[in-house]
């Protein structure tokens, strides 16, 4: 089992800029696909950003050129740098992980998840 734990979030005017962090316990394997959803009240999870087990980056059109992905070298530790941030950006953030190594942008294919840590940009 895989234990996630999110933190980093908070409120922010838009414009400004967050990093989430997300650090992972128990069974972990350097070619699980990793990365981020969110989702905001009334709204459908969303997938943000991802990492594959090859190191290969996908970032969601909403959200590209102004997110960075990124691991520790010790792939235990997820970072979401988030800059220029947007009031459609409120929402809370997940971290989430999966047993195979390709990105999936459907929720259902992950099988961890954190508790969430919660983001809100203000106008």
């Amino acid at each position: 089992q895989v234990q996630l734990v999110e933190s980093g979030g908070g409120l922010v005017q838009a414009g400004g800029s967050l990093r989430l962090s997300c650090a992972a316990s128990g069974r972990t394997f350097s070619t699980y696909a990793v990365g981020w959803f969110r989702q905001a009240p009334g709204k459908e999870r969303e997938f943000v950003a991802g990492i594959s087990g090859f190191q290969v980056i996908l970032y969601a059109k909403s959200v590209q050129a102004r997110f960075t992905i990124s691991r520790d070298s010790g792939l235990n530790t997820l970072h979401l740098q988030m800059n220029s941030l947007k009031p459609e950006d409120t929402a809370m953030y997940y971290c989430v992980a999966r047993a195979s190594s390709s990105v999936e942008v459907t929720p259902s294919m992950y099988d961890y998840w954190g508790q969430g840590t919660q983001v809100t940009v203000s106008s």
